[in-house]
């Protein structure tokens, strides 16, 4: 005979009332109060719910696969963390960064020496041959059977957990904010039972922002393009400008102003030649990803836009890795409010 569920629990319960058989005895007690010790003592289990899905976490992951994504958000928190030792395989790479250091750390993670794909990033056959115990996707796309990924259930199904980063369970950055960054560092910092360091780090970003924003608080905020340097993501001249997202709550803390926020309602502006010369620019932010001289894509900007104040006055600065997700936004916050309040600082 099969009782369901809520049927076995109430039988359960209206036996342990008629009996000696079930009731919390003083064993039971101790039991309970060793399990709770001993996950105080560890930290562990641990769970997340991570776009809908609950992953629990026994211990501290030690095979850790992090995708591409075309971010580097995930394997800075990780280093930031002090955690690179755990990474077996890395796709993500700026090429550069505002953390001195970062950037060859990054090139010196093993990339687990598979075939990427078209995408390239890691096929399912390649990453379940990994052995991973963790495998950290900026978006849901990353575990997309469609797209020849290992699902987050055939993850499981081989011992391994999943993660996705804030924002990217629908895919739709243009809501992120310095917050998501935040979570990402507390919630690696769950995961691997290191949650006092990413709160120290959470705690000095957060201060040294404040400072920042204290000193351009009632200034003229200046409108600022941000762009990906070289990089084409539509059908126009200008496809690689930024509307939305976090760069906007980087600008704002800064003390500026995105000069194409209206543009559109996605991240990124699909923008014609003649809508960027008709928009009066400020100043610029460059942001490098693998592309060794942004600085020189910034001149040549100046260089086809000379009526931009920008250009006039040779207001720019190139940004990589701090002006995205990750852990490091309050470099960006800093750089950007000098180059846009010089006399502030």
């Amino acid at each position: 005979m099969s009782i369901n569920r809520p049927a076995a629990a109430a039988l359960a319960a209206a036996l342990c009332l008629l009996t000696a058989a079930c009731g919390s005895s003083s064993d039971d007690k101790a039991s309970d109060s060793t399990t709770e010790a001993a996950a105080s003592k560890t930290g562990y289990p641990v769970t997340l719910d991570n776009c809908g899905q609950k992953q629990t976490f026994r211990k501290a992951p030690s095979r850790v696969v992090v995708m591409n994504g075309a971010s580097v958000a995930e394997v800075s928190t990780l280093l930031a963390l002090g955690l690179g030792d755990r990474i077996v395989a890395n796709e993500q790479g700026y090429g550069m960064s505002e953390v001195a250091g970062r950037a060859a750390a990054i090139k010196k993670l093993p990339t687990g020496d598979i075939k990427l794909n078209d995408a390239y990033d890691i096929p399912r056959e390649a990453m379940l041959g990994l052995r991973p115990d963790l495998v950290l996707s900026v978006t849901t796309y990353g575990f997309d059977q469609k797209n020849g990924f290992a699902t987050r259930e055939q993850l499981k199904q081989v011992g391994a957990n999943s993660y996705v980063s804030p924002q990217g369970c629908d895919d739709d950055p243009s809501k992120m904010t310095v917050a998501d960054s935040y979570q990402l560092l507390r919630d690696m910092g769950k995961v691997f039972n290191v949650s006092d360091r990413a709160e120290k780090l959470i705690a000095a970003s957060e201060k040294n922002i404040a400072a920042v924003s204290d000193k351009v608080k009632g200034e003229k905020k200046p409108k600022v393009m941000v762009l990906f340097s070289n990089m084409t993501m539509g059908g126009n001249d200008f496809s690689s400008v930024f509307a939305h997202g976090i760069v906007n709550d980087i600008l704002a803390k800064a003390g500026g102003a995105n000069a194409f926020e209206s543009a559109a309602k996605t991240t990124f502006a699909d923008l014609s030649k003649e809508k960027v010369a008709a928009t009066d620019v400020d100043a610029v932010v460059v942001m490098s990803y693998n592309d060794p001289d942004p600085a020189a894509y910034a001149k040549k900007l100046f260089k086809e836009f000379p009526q931009w104040p920008a250009a006039r006055n040779n207001t720019y600065v190139t940004l990589s890795d701090s002006m995205y997700l990750g852990p490091s936004n309050d470099l960006a916050v800093e750089k950007v409010a000098k180059m846009l309040h010089p006399d502030a600082f």
